[in-house]
């Protein structure tokens, strides 16, 4: 496998970076404390220019190349979840109630990998966008950092990112041309009733049955509303209401994901949703009001760059180990909006038989930061090769 001489030279250091990045996690957009341990390792590596505040604690680091020609753009994302460690490593978290149990710390490290090598080489043309985005994981800072302006100020003309994949095994690559992850949208329903005594169900407008008739309504969208072939998942993840056995409640709660990839899909369950709700008010004589808001659109990569990005990663793991039609799947993933404005592409990077992400045993696997770091210098210098 062949990771470039250089990165592997500092990959112990590269594993200190991702260790105490771990054992610091941070949430959302307040990634400050990230985004100055990054910014301090830009420096020390000499990249040209470091813009902070993108995005509310995005970093944008840029080097120039060997001559005039065009950016291309890097993201990893900082940001860790709201959840509590259970690795009893000696790099776990120091905060109670966060980890970075998704890789982040790792992707942050494979791009300052990539950047420590790019400034000392500068084997390419015109120039390379390091860009470390916040808020993943709930917001939707790969947003913010585009409606700040990033692209076309700093002139980005493609973009590409990558995941750790836990169950694939190191050094493999997959991705696919067109939508590789979908949009997701959440759902809150609140169903108001008249409570009562539970001996006297007559006397009182149930909410409990109405919150349980349109959850099994809800479930008939994709069963019977919608074309098989269409990939559509529907979750009911929440149902909260009641305080005791003889207490008819006055209100329930009902909450869930929709994940979709076409966009006349993802209009049909908004719109079916509406009707179940309406219809079930009516039929229990209950109010009923749905709060569906829309988050991250599908993640929909170039055919082009994501073929570009597939003869780079042979390179790096060899043709067998990369995979171009990998198929899709259904999380969600905010880059979507940097593939909305500009061409590129998002692949997976195998971790090894490891705990999944979003689990309280997950650890980023060190072994595969040179792997990434080493596509992401290879992709620079390809995407746009010093004029000889």
């Amino acid at each position: 496998m062949p990771v470039l001489n250089r990165i592997a030279e500092f990959a112990g250091d590269m594993t200190a970076w991702r260790r105490h990045l771990h054992q610091h996690p941070e949430l959302g957009f307040d990634c400050y404390g990230t985004a100055a341990f990054v910014a301090e390792r830009l420096r020390d590596f000499g990249v040209d220019e470091i813009h902070d505040g993108i995005g509310e604690s995005g970093i944008v680091g840029i080097i120039e190349g060997q001559g005039p020609g065009p950016t291309i753009g890097l993201r990893a994302d900082m940001d860790a979840l709201p959840m509590d460690e259970a690795t009893g490593l000696d790099h776990a978290s120091t905060v109670p109630g966060r980890m970075h149990a998704c890789g982040h710390d790792g992707h942050t490290t494979m791009l300052l990998g990539a950047a420590r090598y790019l400034a000392e080489t500068r084997n390419f043309a015109g120039r390379v966008a390091l860009i470390f985005q916040p808020a993943e994981e709930n917001g939707g800072g790969g947003q913010a950092m585009v409606q700040d302006g990033m692209m076309d100020r700093f002139g980005i003309e493609r973009v590409f990112a990558m995941h750790n994949s836990p169950g694939l095994p190191v050094g493999v690559m997959n991705t696919t041309p067109g939508p590789i992850m979908a949009a997701v949208d959440t759902f809150e329903i609140h169903v108001q009733g008249r409570g009562g005594h539970g001996a006297m169900p007559h006397l009182t407008a149930d909410p409990v049955v109405a919150a349980v008739a349109v959850v099994n309504a809800i479930q008939t969208i994709s069963s019977r509303n919608h074309y098989a072939l269409d990939d559509l998942a529907i979750s009911v993840t929440q149902i909260h209401t009641g305080s005791a056995d003889n207490i008819v409640p006055d209100t329930a709660y009902v909450c869930g994901t929709v994940r979709t990839f076409a966009p006349h899909v993802r209009e049909m369950v908004r719109r079916r949703m509406t009707q179940i709700c309406e219809g079930q008010a009516a039929a229990y004589d209950v109010t009923i009001r749905l709060d569906y808001v829309e988050g991250y659109p599908a993640t929909v990569n170039d055919p082009a760059q994501t073929d570009f990005a597939v003869q780079v990663a042979r390179e790096i793991v060899g043709a067998d180990n990369i995979s171009g039609e990998a198929g899709r799947e259904m999380g969600a993933e905010d880059f979507s909006y940097m593939l909305q404005s500009r061409p590129g592409c998002y692949l997976f990077i195998g971790q090894g038989d490891t705990a999944s992400v979003h689990h309280p045993a997950y650890d980023f696997n060190d072994a595969i930061s040179p792997i990434g770091a080493s596509f992401f210098a290879r992709l620079v210098e390809r995407a746009q090769p010093v004029a000889r």
